[in-house]
């Protein structure tokens, strides 16, 4: 089962050593606070010169940058919605996770780590959130077997309990 190739940890995404992590980034892919801002804090002032020459990025879709001073070869970068409790946010949180795991698979990456994409600024709810993020992994993984590894890195242990819970509620299925 794809489960186990799931891994849930609480800790900082830039010092991760994977092929590629995803930056929960804004629109203009220029920076910003939390782990858009740390990431590209840690990766340098090279990735911002990347992201420029980018142009943007639309909610729901995912560009691909170098990761500069990261340990991750890749940084990928999308855009969550801004939660405002219709279809269509969910439609587009999955639609992140969904296009993130693709251009990670496109490039020859074997492993990611994700964030909670929109749970920060953008309001998401944690709960509903990590549903979304853990049901299009599995289905990715289901139809691709180029991904080996997925970690989903939350910033706080209340975080990381929510996805530790909800996977191992799968497991017990």
């Amino acid at each position: 089962m794809n489960l186990k190739k799931i891994e849930v940890r609480q800790g900082d995404i830039t010092r991760l050593e994977v092929d590629a992590i995803v930056n929960a980034a804004n629109r203009s892919l220029r920076g910003g606070g939390g782990v858009d801002g740390a990431i590209h804090r840690a990766a340098g002032p090279e990735l911002l010169a990347e992201c420029r020459a980018l142009g943007g990025c639309p909610t729901g879709e995912a560009r691909l940058t170098q990761g500069y001073r990261l340990p991750a070869r890749f940084v990928i970068h999308t855009v969550g919605p801004v939660y405002h409790g219709l279809p269509e946010d969910r439609q587009l949180l999955a639609s992140c996770y969904r296009n993130s795991l693709t251009l990670a698979a496109q490039n020859g990456a074997r492993s990611i780590a994700f964030p909670a994409v929109s749970c920060g600024v953008y309001g998401y709810p944690l709960e509903e959130a990590c549903r979304i993020a853990v049901e299009t992994t599995l289905d990715f993984l289901d139809a691709d077997d180029r991904i080996q590894r997925v970690i989903f890195i939350l910033f706080s242990d209340d975080d990381r309990r929510v996805y530790a819970e909800h996977i191992g509620s799968l497991m017990r299925e």
